[in-house]
């Protein structure tokens, strides 16, 4: 009596939590596996007029403009997601200037462009790009490895400079790169983030391409499974519709066995990975991901992460700091100042100004050692000859680095542009804010109608949860712990089922045996 009491609660637990989360389950799994491929669906774009108005561009908002690049001719390039627009400094009209890119807005997702001997550099998610100031496009550069994320350019005096998420590249000519591994930092030790562990062991890029494809699989086995769930609780009712009407139910009920065969195998066999799957999700978003943020372990051996480089996936900017003659390196872990050989250990900038997690967006030269830094924690004005950073808006000093803060401000700072002698900075929800008298003008239909949203943005929106938040305001940011529990507590109770009632089967074969 006791166990058919214990059945009938887990059977309602994984019956009717289920319904509810099945559709989010299959949200997830279809967004996870877009999100595991970004190159390959770099070339789907969608209109930002099916999302929610908070995805439509308004005043240079949403990272619009990361930055700008002075030209002859009084001419300013801009660039940012939307691309490369050229514009006079005066900012009356704006050209395309995309030309070459690969179709896809994800393909111009430009960081960085510098010029160099009379030559346009840029420095785009999926790799560098030359073109001439009087030429009809821009052109990719081949670099020595298969790393295509460029996260910098930058110059020091006649060389060119390229940071990739790994590694620092070398040029005297723009095209022919030495590719240099940065010396381990003082202090260093083996380890990597605990949150940097769970990402990747949630996407299966841990374990390179074939742990991406694992994880592809158990997506497409989370399809399987919510939609024979779903099947399996509408077909008794089909049945007894059919019988109702005196119409033959022989095949239906057939589909029902088979059906709930295919849920029950695949639940069985992928419960396990599954659920550590989806554990591993749900810490990658607030509250799950606070205590674990900031937490550092030893790297898995033979995993993506094991490399001896000590600077894997962690570079973001590079300057060099004529004065002082020394590389400025923003890296994931902090300031660092690198010697001109590179060839001794790079040593902490100690006090530096807050960076937000999601990087530095703001890297400008002030003159006189001082520094301009903006990211979505705000924007500081830091002078290297103190060491003193103080918030740009308040003039208060900063909080020194390490300490625990929130991961986002006031001023989400996503963009910095020069023209001429006025100045704008841009904020990520409110887009153009002037520094000087002149407001930046607005955002023309030609660029709005040419800049749409990435299906790999798309698939990132749903999967976080965000896409839900003008609906339900900031409770949107609990959507991926709940829905992530709720999923984890319908596949341990379905096994439980399937256990139950396999154990029972297999003991009704024995004692059939037995008995014969």
């Amino acid at each position: 009596m006791v166990k058919n009491k214990a059945v009938k609660f887990f059977r309602k637990l994984h019956k009717w939590p289920g319904i509810i989360i099945a559709g989010v389950a299959i949200l997830f799994a279809v967004s996870g596996i877009v999100l595991n491929h970004r190159y390959t669906f770099s070339a789907v774009d969608l209109s930002r007029n099916v999302l929610p108005p908070n995805y439509r561009y308004s005043n240079w908002n949403l990272a619009a403009v990361r930055g700008s690049c002075p030209l002859e001719n009084d001419s300013l390039l801009i660039y940012g997601n939307i691309g490369v627009w050229k514009s006079s400094t005066g900012l009356a009209s704006f050209s395309d200037y995309n030309q070459g890119f690969p179709r896809g807005i994800d393909n111009r997702k430009i960081y960085s462009i510098v010029r160099f001997q009379n030559k346009l550099f840029a420095g785009t998610h999926f790799g560098l790009y030359y073109r001439e100031p009087a030429g009809r496009q821009w052109r990719k550069i081949m670099l020595p490895f298969r790393e295509e994320r460029i996260a910098d350019v930058s110059l020091k005096d006649d060389t060119l400079l390229v940071l990739t998420r790994h590694h620092l590249l070398q040029s005297t000519d723009g095209f022919l790169y030495d590719v240099v591994q940065l010396p381990q930092p003082v202090g260093y030790e083996r380890k990597t983030g605990l949150f940097t562990t769970l990402w990747q062991l949630h996407s299966g890029e841990l374990w390179g391409l074939p742990g991406k494809l694992v994880v592809d699989l158990l997506g497409m086995v989370t399809v399987l499974l919510s939609v024979t769930g779903l099947l399996h609780f509408f077909f008794p009712k089909m049945i007894r519709q059919r019988r109702k009407r005196q119409k033959p139910v022989k095949s239906l009920a057939a589909n029902f066995k088979t059906n709930l065969r295919w849920h029950n195998v695949a639940g069985y066999v992928f419960v396990l990975f599954l659920v550590v799957n989806t554990l591993a999700g749900i810490h990658l978003r607030p509250p799950l991901l606070i205590p674990i943020a900031g937490k550092q372990v030893g790297i898995i051996p033979g995993t993506h992460l094991d490399n001896p480089n000590p600077w894997f996936d962690k570079l973001r900017r590079v300057r060099w700091n004529e004065e002082k003659q020394r590389y400025l390196f923003s890296t994931s872990d902090g300031f660092f100042w690198g010697d001109e050989e590179l060839s001794q250990e790079l040593l902490p900038v100690v006090p530096q100004p807050p960076v937000s997690v999601m990087g530095l967006n703001v890297f400008e030269f002030m003159g006189n050692q001082k520094y301009l830094t903006g990211s979505f924690n705000g924007l500081y004005m830091w002078n290297l000859n103190t060491g003193r950073s103080v918030d740009f808006f308040t003039g208060e000093p900063s909080v020194a680095f390490g300490s625990i803060g929130k991961p986002i401000a006031a001023n989400m700072v996503s963009g910095f542009v020069v023209a001429g002698e006025h100045a704008w900075w841009f904020d990520y929800n409110r887009g153009a804010v002037s520094l000087t008298e002149r407001s930046f003008p607005g955002m023309p239909t030609e660029i709005l109608n040419d800049s749409p949203i990435s299906l790999w943005n798309t698939a990132l929106e749903i999967h976080t949860g965000r896409i839900f938040e003008r609906l339900v305001g900031p409770f949107y940011i609990l959507y991926v712990p709940f829905a992530g529990l709720c999923l984890i507590m319908v596949l341990i109770s379905g096994f439980i089922i399937w256990w139950k009632a396999h154990r029972k089967k297999r003991k009704n074969l024995w004692l059939l045996n037995a008995g014969n």
